[in-house]
């Protein structure tokens, strides 16, 4: 098995320090600010589960490591729509994976019906109007980009803290530093990322 995310061989030995002792919030977090060590490491938690499940779904492995790569690529682009209150990291992974496998399955036997990524929480809810579902998108989009341009480790936090309704204890054990440094991290992460978009709004 070999997937690629973000044009890197991520099953490759690789000199990069892993955040093997980080939790699954944490790294996905990571993943929402485009950390790619975090990535790194969160495919290399989960791969073998994912193409394992692919492959006992539609049973042929050059399949399976598609679907399972698709998976990662699709956990990486969406990490920041992660919803704890509908499960843990390890499920919404699996139901991605599931719901492409399937999806597959479908295609395969020629079945004229549109993918059902269930997984995405009503982003594409028949109750939004086309304009909404625009604005959404642009204030998704603008958000994404701020929280690439702090710190790694301030952008975790502030995702996991604004995001994913962490409390400062929870972002303390989920990125394994004391409270007070989580408190910083959140803090001057909300400060930059104000700043960044006063100064965008001035433009």
């Amino acid at each position: 098995m070999g997937f690629v995310l973000a044009g890197r061989s991520h099953f490759a030995c690789s000199d990069v320090e892993l955040y093997v002792t980080a939790s699954d919030e944490a790294l996905l977090a990571g993943m929402a600010v485009g950390d790619e060590d975090a990535a790194v490491s969160f495919v290399r938690r989960y791969q073998r589960k994912v193409y394992g499940l692919a492959l006992s779904m539609v049973s042929d492995p050059v399949l399976a490591e598609d679907i399972a790569q698709e998976a990662f690529l699709r956990a990486w682009r969406h990490a920041a729509l992660f919803d704890r209150r509908l499960g843990s990291v390890s499920t919404w992974l699996l139901a991605i994976t599931r719901n492409l496998a399937i999806d597959f399955l479908r295609l395969r036997r020629a079945t004229c019906r549109a993918p059902g990524d269930e997984i995405w929480f009503d982003l594409t809810s028949a109750g939004r109007a086309p304009d909404e579902l625009a604005e959404l998108a642009d204030a998704r989009d603008r958000v994404a980009k701020a929280l690439s341009a702090l710190p790694p480790e301030q952008g975790r936090a502030l995702v996991l803290a604004a995001v994913y309704g962490y409390s400062a204890s929870e972002v303390s054990r989920a990125e394994g530093v004391p409270l007070g440094t989580a408190k910083t991290r959140i803090r001057r992460g909300l400060i930059k990322l104000r700043e960044l978009f006063a100064e965008e709004n001035a433009l």
